[in-house]
């Protein structure tokens, strides 16, 4: 399996935050990187006050049920230089997102080290961060609507990139 982090930035909900921890724990991700306006639990030296970062912990815990106990979570912010990190380190960065060059999930070949990119829950990612991409996957929709929750794509993203 590949090594993956998942790199979540400006989601809003704190349970899509909880949500994306839970199945990240459950894929065995290695790292989950939160930026941008991203809600994020209580880290080690955290520099928010307590009862902000307690608020944030306790809303998050509601669908992360501890996985924000067990999986390696650290927050960034700024995007731009996490994604540089990484790419030094080697990491594929990987968007998911609806674009004009995405591949379709079944089509995409994992890399041995990836980043997963998770945008915005209406915009998506933005034309600046796609940029930085190395991929972009999409999830083909059957039905009328146009998109999933993107804690939702999360967890068919990762299911599908331990299938190969």
């Amino acid at each position: 399996m590949s090594k993956i982090i998942v790199l979540v930035h400006n989601i809003r909900s704190t349970y899509n935050v909880g949500s994306i921890l839970r199945t990240c724990e459950g894929f065995g991700v290695q790292q989950v990187i939160l930026s941008g306006y991203t809600p994020y639990p209580k880290l080690k030296n955290d520099t928010r006050l307590p009862h902000i970062a307690e608020k944030m912990t306790k809303q998050i815990h509601k669908t992360a049920l501890g996985a924000e106990e067990l999986v390696k979570i650290d927050h960034s912010d700024d995007i731009f230089k996490a994604i540089r990190r990484l790419k030094s380190q080697s990491y594929a960065i990987i968007g998911l997102e609806q674009a004009k060059n995405s591949l379709k999930m079944q089509d995409f070949s994992p890399q041995p080290t990836m980043v997963l990119l998770l945008g915005e829950e209406v915009k998506g990612i933005t034309p600046e961060l796609l940029k930085l991409c190395d991929q972009t996957v999409e999830i083909p929709m059957f039905g009328q609507k146009e998109s999933f929750n993107v804690s939702v794509a999360t967890g068919i993203a990762l299911y599908q990139f331990t299938l190969k």
